[in-house]
C-alpha cells in the first residue's frame, strides 16, 4: 500500500499561490461513500505550471472542482483546507466557504479561473461568444458595455481568433473545435486571474490544434504572471508543459515533485506504469511482432470522392458545396493495418464512413475482395450486396460510452449481429456470445451486466467483442483509442493485434494520434483537407516525411519526456504560403 503523499508546509512562501492540505471530498457518506479525493495536499507556485495526471476516475477533475467549490451532487467536501493566497497573505481557506456565497463567487471567474474538457457543454449555444466574455467582465470589473465588448475583443485577439471584431458576434456553432476552446480561455482571461485551471482542455482536439493551444497557454501565462492547474491523462503533454507533477489513483496522491524528478526518478509503480506507456508508442508493434501482410489486395479505394451540396442554415446564412473527399486512392492489403492520419476536417472519417457506406460516395470505387473471390463495389452495391459485405467488414467507434445502447445488456449487445445475421439463436447464441466477451478479456459472467457497470476501456472492450461476432476480415477502427488514458490505450491496441494474429483480420485505423499509428499500423496515408497527401510505411512517415504538411503534423507531437519539449520548436504549415514557394520555418 503506497502512503499518501503530504506536500503542504507550515509557513507559506510569497511564491505560493495556492495550498491544499488534507483535501477530502466525498460523493456519499457512511461505509457507501466514493472516497473521490482522499487526504491529499500539494502548493502552487506563482506562475508555475502543475500538472495532475492519473487515468479516469482517478479524481484530479474533482480536484480541480473542490478549488473553486463547484463539485457536483452529491459530492461534498469534508475535510481538509485550501488555502489560496490571492490578496490576503495569511491565506483564504476556499473550502470553509458556502459554494454560493458572495466571497467564493467574487472568486470564481474573477481571482481564479477554470477551462473545461469540452467548450460545447460550457459555453451557451443561444448567445454570441462576445456577449459570454462580456458577461463575466461586467460581473466582475467596474466597466460599461462598450468598454467590456472592447476588452473582450481584444481578448479573442489575443488567443488568435481570426478577425475579432466580426467573430465577436458569432455563435458557438460557427467556431470549430480549435477555436471554441480558444474561446474558452479568452472568457478564463477576461478579468487577469492568478490562477487558471485547465481540465483536460486538450483531449479532443487533434495535436496540431493542441500545440497551438498549449503554446497560447504557455505565452498567456507568462504574460499575465499566472499559476496554472492543468489536469490531463496524457504524459505528452505533461512532459512538454509542467514544472511540477502530481500523481493521482483511485483519489489518492501516490507522487509528486518537479517534473525532472518525476519523469527520471520516479519511484511508485503506477508513474513508472504511466511513463513506460507513453514511451511505447514510440516504436512499432509490428516491426518488433513480425508484420503479416500480404502483397494480396483486400480493397482498392479509386478516386473516391465526397462533395456535400450547397445549403442554408437555420439563420438563412448559405454555405457553399463542401468537397470531404477530392479523388482519393488507397490501397488496403490482407493482414495488413493501414493508418489513416490527419487534424479534425481533413478527411479521415468520412472517408472510413465511405468506405463501409455509412455515407455514399460521391465519385469512385471501394472495390472489396469477399472471401469467396468476388469483387463488390461498395460504392454503387445495393442493399442485399451491402448486408453479405457488413458481414466481412466491421467497424469499432471512437466513443465507448456513446455506441453501446445503455437499454441493453452487453450480452444483448455483442450477440445483436449474431441474431440479425440469423446464424445463432438459443443456446447457441449464448454460447457464441459469450466466447465473443472472453476472447476480449470479459469474463461471460457478465453477460447479463449492462454497459454503466464497466469501465471506459472496457466498453471499448465489448465494442471490439460486438465487431468479432460474424468474423470479419477487416475492421475499420475510428478514434477507437482516442477517449482512452494511456495505459488503456496501450492495452487495447495490443488486444487489437493478438487478435488480428489470432484471426487473421486487417485493419483501418484513423487516428489523429502519431503515436497509435506508428506503434500499430504498417502504413499510413496523410490526409490534408480531403486530400492524400503523402502515403508509405508507417514508421518512414513518422520519423522522417517528405510532405512539409507531414512534417507540421509531426513535429506538432508531444515528446515523451522533458528534456525532449517538441512543440515550441514545431513547424507549422500554410498550404498558399508553400503554393508560392515560400519557405516555412519554426514557430
Amino acid at each position: 500500500m503506497v502512503d499518501t503523499v503530504n506536500t503542504s508546509i507550515q509557513t507559506p512562501s510569497s511564491d505560493i499561490i495556492l495550498d491544499v492540505r488534507n483535501l477530502k471530498t466525498y460523493f456519499g457518506t457512511g461505509d457507501k461513500a466514493v472516497k473521490a479525493v482522499d487526504d491529499i495536499s500539494f502548493k502552487m507556485m506563482r506562475g508555475k505550471t502543475l500538472c495532475i495526471v492519473g487515468e479516469s476516475g482517478s479524481g484530479k477533475s474533482v480536484t480541480a472542482r473542490s478549488i473553486l467549490q463547484i463539485v457536483d451532487p452529491p459530492g461534498k467536501i469534508m475535510g481538509g483546507d485550501v488555502l489560496y493566497y490571492g490578496k490576503d497573505p495569511k491565506g483564504q481557506n476556499l473550502a470553509q466557504l458556502h459554494e454560493r456565497s458572495k466571497e467564493i463567487r467574487s472568486i470564481r471567474g474573477h481571482e481564479i479561473s477554470m477551462i473545461f474538457q469540452e467548450p460545447m457543454t460550457s459555453l451557451s449555444p443561444i448567445h454570441t461568444i462576445g456577449n459570454q466574455i462580456m458577461e463575466t467582465i461586467l460581473l466582475h470589473q467596474n466597466v460599461d458595455k462598450a468598454e467590456a465588448r472592447a476588452r473582450a475583443i481584444e481578448l479573442l485577439r489575443r488567443v488568435e481568433i481570426p478577425n475579432p471584431g466580426v467573430a465577436i458576434d458569432k455563435y458557438t456553432f460557427e467556431y470549430s473545435g480549435g477555436m471554441r476552446q480558444r474561446a474558452m480561455i479568452a472568457m478564463s482571461l477576461a478579468c487577469n486571474p492568478k490562477i487558471l485551471i485547465a481540465d483536460e482542455p486538450t483531449t479532443a482536439l487533434d495535436v496540431t490544434t493542441q500545440a497551438e493551444i498549449l503554446a497560447l497557454i504557455k505565452e498567456l501565462q507568462t504574460s499575465y504572471g499566472m499559476a496554472v492547474l492543468f489536469i490531463t491523462h496524457d504524459m505528452g503533454v505533461v512532459a512538454e508543459i509542467a514544472d511540477e507533477i502530481g500523481v493521482m489513483q483511485n483519489g489518492k496522491m501516490l507522487e509528486f515533485g518537479s517534473a525532472e524528478q518525476i519523469f527520471y526518478e520516479a519511484k511508485n509503480p503506477y508513474t513508472l506504469q504511466l511513463i513506460d506507456s507513453v514511451r511505447k508508442l514510440e516504436t512499432s508493434a509490428r516491426a518488433a511482432r513480425g508484420s503479416r501482410a500480404t502483397d494480396k489486395k483486400l480493397m482498392e479505394i479509386r478516386g473516391v470522392s465526397k462533395i456535400y451540396p450547397a445549403r442554408s442554415t437555420f439563420m438563412g446564412k448559405a454555405n457553399p458545396p463542401f468537397k470531404a473527399l477530392d479523388n482519393v486512392s488507397l490501397d488496403v492489403f490482407e493482414g495488413e493495418n493501414l493508418g489513416i492520419v490527419g487534424e479534425s476536417g481533413s478527411g479521415k472519417t468520412t472517408l472510413g464512413n465511405c468506405v463501409i457506406r455509412v455515407l455514399s460516395c460521391s465519385g469512385g470505387e471501394v472495390l472489396f475482395r469477399m472471401a469467396d473471390g468476388r469483387i463488390t463495389d461498395l460504392a454503387k452495391a445495393k442493399t442485399g450486396e451491402l448486408r453479405q459485405v457488413h458481414r466481412e467488414i466491421r467497424m469499432v467507434f471512437q466513443d465507448p460510452f456513446a455506441s453501446l445502447n445503455p437499454r441493453m445488456t452487453i450480452g444483448q449487445i455483442v450477440g445483436e449481429p449474431l441474431l440479425v445475421a440469423g446464424t445463432h439463436t438459443g443456446e447457441a447464441l449464448r454460447k457464441r456470445t459469450e466466447e465473443l466477451l472472453e476472447t476480449v478479456g470479459i469474463p461471460g459472467a457478465a453477460m447479463e451486466r449492462y454497459p454503466h457497470a464497466f469501465s471506459g476501456g472496457q466498453r471499448q472492450r465489448i465494442g471490439i467483442a460486438r465487431a468479432l461476432a460474424l468474423n470479419p476480415r477487416l475492421i475499420i477502427a475510428d478514434e477507437a483509442t482516442s477517449a482512452l488514458d494511456v495505459t488503456l490505450r496501450s492495452q487495447v491496441l495490443d488486444l487489437l493485434l493478438d487478435l488480428q494474429d489470432k484471426l487473421s483480420l486487417s485493419f483501418i485505423l484513423v487516428s489523429h494520434d502519431i503515436g497509435v499509428i506508428r506503434y500499430f499500423c504498417d502504413r499510413v496515408a496523410v490526409m490534408y483537407k480531403g486530400q492524400v497527401v503523402e502515403h508509405g510505411p508507417a514508421m518512414k512517415i513518422c520519423s522522417a516525411p517528405d510532405h512539409p504538411y507531414t512534417k507540421a503534423l509531426i513535429s506538432a507531437v508531444p515528446g515523451t519526456h522533458p528534456r525532449d519539449k517538441r512543440i515550441v520548436n514545431r513547424h507549422r504549415y500554410d498550404a498558399e504560403a508553400q503554393a508560392s514557394g515560400i519557405k516555412l520555418g519554426g514557430n
